[in-house]
């Protein structure tokens, strides 16, 4: 694991075996945190997993948790979607909340990849000026 330059972050290489296991842990943690809002009467399927998706997507990159995103999917219609524990057809609107939880993923983890990117630009010193930009040109 490296260290990020910022907030001391502990980072992942985005396509190892223990990004991927982070990722799977992750989903497991999110999916307990879901049953106690369940069991509380909340009727939001994809609420622990969106944060969750976004820290991910910061420590262990974007492909952990694309992956994660794609193994939140059946979790949540099987466990969280009445009628619990059974794949049955969805409605159209736990229809709708899939497809706006996959938004909100693709959303999230590109926003943590760019955060990334911009701590490990930050953590090198930041952009090097090469020369006269475009800006300043004296034509």
């Amino acid at each position: 694991m490296r260290r990020a330059g910022l907030l001391g972050v502990p980072r992942l290489r985005p396509w190892s075996w223990q990004a991927f296991v982070l990722g799977f842990v992750v989903v497991a943690v999110s999916a307990m945190l879901q049953g106690i809002c369940v069991a509380l009467g909340a009727k939001l399927y994809f609420a622990a997993f969106l944060p969750s998706l976004f820290v991910l997507g910061l420590v262990a990159g974007a492909p952990a948790a694309a992956f994660a995103a794609l193994l939140t999917v059946p979790l949540v219609w099987w466990a969280f979607i009445p009628p619990f524990f059974q794949f049955t057809p969805l409605s159209s609107a736990n229809a709708d909340s899939v497809n706006l939880f996959c938004l909100l993923a693709v959303l999230l983890i590109g926003l943590a990849d760019l955060c990334r990117e911009t701590m490990t630009l930050a953590g090198r010193g930041g952009l090097k000026s090469r020369g006269e930009s475009a800006a300043t040109n004296s034509q």
